[in-house]
């Protein structure tokens, strides 16, 4: 991954965190701003109940004085209830309702009740028959139903309000979503991507086998190891003069074909690297003096039928291993420097008798 595409990607993050912090901070008002209206529309509802309350209770003041009966506490009772639709206090929870078309109804409505008591106080006093009683009533009843419509409408507006808020936090919420699943999309990419370069510094390109720098690693462990390990390191013999007189082809394509045949007879679960240009290492953890020594028989038979296909690169080697179980408080540095020299030793002895033949 190239320096400008790194840059991009982290001017890519940086602008989806600021967008990101943008829209939750856009949530936080929506539902602010949300609930603020929820409370309102619950406030508008008592207004209207009691709104309408006042037209019930009146009529029914109306109909009591007409018959000769008195009701002081129901004339009080309408009174406080106008003044808390008015002022937003008194002992019923109301609330006053921030809309011009309601206030002026009101308004009308309490300065009209005024003229409404009057009458009732010369219907105590005069008799029903020599008032404006009944007209000034039904006025007033209708000023009533005005004010509760007006309430109402006020209320749909508020609802209208809470839908338009919802949708909005619903949007942003998904906008939300969206970039938080994009985010964790290309979490996942850059993590690929950063996967890949890392097994791509371990790898060796030619063999598909981890490489020296991978091998150093497992060898830099210096804990003693636990149970039964084996360590094998093979070296090609004759790579430079394969080389220099079949040329770096060929010799790249002997060793992809040992590594091939190596990794064939190793089981999975074990190590095979790379070590250097003709230089392989295989750690088998679990095993036994047999197993490693069937290992070996293996890689010869695969070989030998190799070589007998009469192509013009011939695989040779030289091997040397060792076992943990053989030495004391070992670690895997230790069994791969013994393996090493078991190797060695192979090889001139492999020398040597190539001489004599």
């Amino acid at each position: 991954m190239g320096s400008a595409e790194l840059n991009k990607n982290k001017k890519i993050r940086t602008m989806g965190t600021v967008v990101q912090s943008v829209l939750i901070l856009i949530l936080m008002i929506l539902v602010i701003l949300l609930m603020s209206e929820i409370g309102r529309l619950q406030g508008t509802a008592r207004v209207i109940n009691y709104a309408g309350l006042v037209r019930g209770a009146t009529q029914r003041e109306v109909k009591l004085e007409i018959t000769g009966y008195q009701n002081d506490e129901l004339i009080q009772y309408l009174d406080d209830i106008l003044n808390g639709l008015k002022y937003g206090d008194g002992n019923y929870n109301l609330v006053t309702l921030d809309d011009t078309d309601y206030n002026k109804k009101l308004d009308a409505q309490i300065e009209y009740w005024g003229n409404l008591k009057r009458q009732i106080r010369k219907v105590r006093e005069l008799g029903y028959e020599d008032t404006d009683i009944v007209e000034v009533s039904e006025t007033y009843f209708d000023m009533a139903d005005e004010t509760v419509f007006a309430a109402e409408n006020y209320s749909v507006q508020t609802a209208g309000k809470i839908r338009a808020l919802e949708t909005a936090s619903a949007v942003d919420m998904l906008i939300l979503v969206i970039l938080m699943i994009m985010q964790m999309v290309s979490a996942v990419r850059i993590t690929r991507k950063n996967k890949i370069l890392e097994q791509k510094v371990y790898i060796d390109l030619h063999t598909g086998l981890p490489n020296k720098s991978r091998c150093e690693e497992i060898f830099h462990d210096m804990r003693a190891i636990k149970g039964e390990v084996a360590c094998i390191i093979f070296d090609l013999n004759n790579l430079k003069i394969t080389n220099d007189t079949l040329g770096h082809s060929v010799g790249d394509q002997l060793i992809m074909n040992f590594a091939r045949l190596l990794r064939n007879v190793v089981p999975m679960k074990n190590f095979v690297g790379r070590y250097g240009g003709d230089e392989f290492v295989v750690v088998i953890c679990d095993t036994s003096k047999k197993e490693v020594e069937n290992i070996l028989n293996q890689l010869q038979e695969e070989v030998d039928q190799f070589n007998r296909y009469g192509r013009n690169e011939t695989i040779s080697y030289a091997y040397g291993w060792a076992f943990s179980k053989d030495y004391t408080d070992c670690t895997l540095r230790v069994l791969f420097d013994k393996a090493d020299h078991y190797m060695y030793e192979n090889k001139r002895a492999k020398k040597e008798a190539s001489k004599n033949e």
